[in-house]
Formats: structure tokens, sequence, C-alpha cells
């Protein structure tokens, strides 16, 4: 089954969710790929690139081959959904018949004072790895955010840099979203690691000499900030209906509720899945919601989106990992892989994503 109709289809975001939302779309139609990135950006490896352990990931247009897409290096910076319209950075419009909004999410700042001017997020991990290479002599480094992002952060940079006196401070518990048996693996490898913990520790202002938090001050001469993400402001602005946290409010087929002629998928869009809820941020749920809305565009299905978690998966260093099964509403099973076999198993699950957008 593939649509006979031609449209015009424009994708703005080329991550997980635009790339492979794109790719599927662009078997029978003409897709315009909005992005300003010359190669993808693989975000769950980006605790490797700031370690220096990175390393050029595949150019968007090659990944594109084989499809009817053009690809855009701008930024939207206004839409016109009544006009449908893009406006781009360089000053060029394009019309679409259908818009893919998947320009995903960014570092959340809370408005922490100092936070954004003296901190360094996932998102400048190639400027991170080059700080700490070039710094004089080792100094301390604090890893703010206690989720996944955090820990892999912090126990890669500690693994990677022994000379530096590594801290990561979390406003609740550490790895407090996994099982118990999770957690306490969790722990043991940042204790073997030389990562010391502070918990329940709330972050109020970040400066050139580190940290104020609710449990006191935490010197730092380098701070990574990863405590959580917030969707792009876009969607909001340009009148999408949206939840409180910005991100738009979409149906069973991942149809914009206030503008069907815009589908949003990825960190972008509150996709609520029956007996599931709603998905949470992530490269788990952003790549399967790409490729359904690739295979809708192309008429291959018209059945609803349909989801469920299994395994959540972290990287503790070049040589450990846990992967933490989950039941399909993502609440935590008992079971855990630790060690090189739980590294294996998310180096095994990161490949696959790759493996997929090609």
């Amino acid at each position: 089954m593939s649509s006979t109709t031609e449209k015009r289809i424009v994708v703005l975001g080329a991550g997980y969710a635009g790339l492979t939302a794109a790719k599927g779309a662009g078997r029978h139609h003409t897709v315009t790929l909005v992005a300003p990135e010359e190669r993808l950006l693989h975000r769950v490896r980006q605790h490797e690139a700031a370690a220096g352990h990175g390393r050029d990931w595949p150019a968007i247009d090659r990944l594109a081959r084989g499809r009817r897409i053009e690809h855009r290096r701008a930024r939207a910076v206004e839409l016109d959904l009544a006009g449908h319209k893009v406006l781009l950075d360089d000053g060029t419009t394009l019309g679409y018949d259908t818009l893919v909004y998947a320009l995903g999410s960014r570092t959340a700042w809370h408005d922490v004072p100092g936070a954004a001017e003296h901190a360094y997020s996932a998102e400048r991990a190639a400027d991170l790895h080059r700080r700490l290479r070039d710094a004089d002599r080792p100094g301390t480094l604090a890893v703010v955010g206690g989720g996944a992002t955090g820990i892999e952060l912090a126990t890669e940079l500690a693994e990677a840099h022994p000379g530096w006196r590594v801290r990561i401070v979390a406003a609740g518990r550490v790895g407090g979203i996994y099982s118990p048996k999770g957690r306490a693996h969790i722990r043991r490898v940042l204790d073997r690691l030389g990562v010391t913990v502070h918990e329940n520790a709330t972050v109020t202002e970040v400066s050139p000499a580190g940290l104020r938090t609710t449990a006191g001050p935490i010197d730092a001469d380098v701070t990574v900030w990863a405590a959580s993400m917030e969707p792009h402001p876009l969607a909001a602005e340009a009148g999408l209906a949206v939840d409180d946290r910005g991100r738009a409010l979409v149906d069973d087929h991942l149809r914009s509720v206030s503008h069907p002629d815009v589908h949003v998928v990825g960190d972008a869009a509150a996709v609520t899945v029956p007996g599931i809820g709603t998905l949470r941020m992530g490269c788990a749920t952003a790549l399967p919601q790409g490729q359904y809305l690739g295979k809708l565009l192309d008429g291959r299905t018209a059945k609803p989106f349909a989801y469920k978690y299994v395994v959540q998966c972290l990287s503790l260093g070049r040589r450990d990992g846990l992967l933490q099964l989950v039941r399909g509403d993502d609440s935590m099973r008992p079971t855990v892989l630790t060690g090189a076999a739980g590294r294996m198993a998310k180096a095994a699950i990161v490949t696959g994503v790759l493996s997929a957008l090609k």
C-alpha cells in the first residue's frame, strides 16, 4: 500500500524522529528536510564525545540517499500555520501541504542564575572535551543532574580523566528512577571511579568557582549541566496546542490536535498511548515515532501509533553498563544486566539506532 498523490512535505529537524520520518515519506513524496547540521547529531553518544571518544557521525545527505529528500541547511524561525509556510533564517520561505515538526529538545537551564553562562551543556560536548584536554592541570568537575545523561557524563568523564575530581549533583537521588538493583550498581560504579555523590542538593546558582545548592556550596572548576531537557519553543510561539511543558499535543496519528496538517514527533510531542501513558523524551520513543510517521505519510499504514517500553540502558564508562528491564509502561522490573554484558547490550542498542537511520 502506498500513496499516489504527490504532497509537498516539509520536515523540520534531522534528529532521530525527523530523519526517519523524512526517509519514510521520501519513498514516494518530495520532502524538504530543514536542519542546519551537516552531520547527524548522535545525541545518545554525546557523553562519549565529551570524553574524547566520539567520532564524525554520518552525513545527513548520505543517510538520506535513495530518497526524494532535499536537505536545506537552515533553521526554521517562524511558522505561518494559516498560510502553510515556514520562514527560514536565510530569509527564504517554504510552502507545504504537510508539515512534520521534529525540532526536538534542548538543555533546560530552569532560569538558574549563571547556569547558561558558566556551565557546559551536552550540546557543547566538543567544547567540554577541549576544555578538559587543554587544562593546565586537573581540577574539580561537577556534573549537575542525577538522571541518565548526568550519570553517563559523570562516569565517562571520570574514567577518561582520572586526574580530575568528578562530582555528580542531583536534586533527588542519583539514578532514582531505576530499580534497587540498578541504583546499587550505579553507585558501585561511581564509587569505583572516585565520583563524589551529592544528593538532595538543588542547584540555585552557578559561578566560575562552583555551585550554590540547597545543601550548601560545592566547589567546581568546570560545571556540566545535565539536569533536564525542554522542547524547542517554536511550536508554542507559532500557536500549536501544547501542554504545560511546551510539548505539542497530538492525536493517535501524531497529528497536532489544533492543526491536523501538522504532525509532531520526538521530544517535541506529547504522545499519549492508551495503557502506557505520555511517552518520555528520548531516542527510545523518538525513533519509533519517526518510523511510524514515515509509513503513515507514505500510505503504508493507517493504524494509530502504538508503543510500549522494553528496556532502559546506560553506559557507565568504557567497560561497564546497565540494562534495566522495564514493563510496557516504563515501570521498573527487578531484572538488570550489569558490567561488561550491560555495556555490550547498550552498545548494541546504540548501534541498532544508527543502523535504523541508515
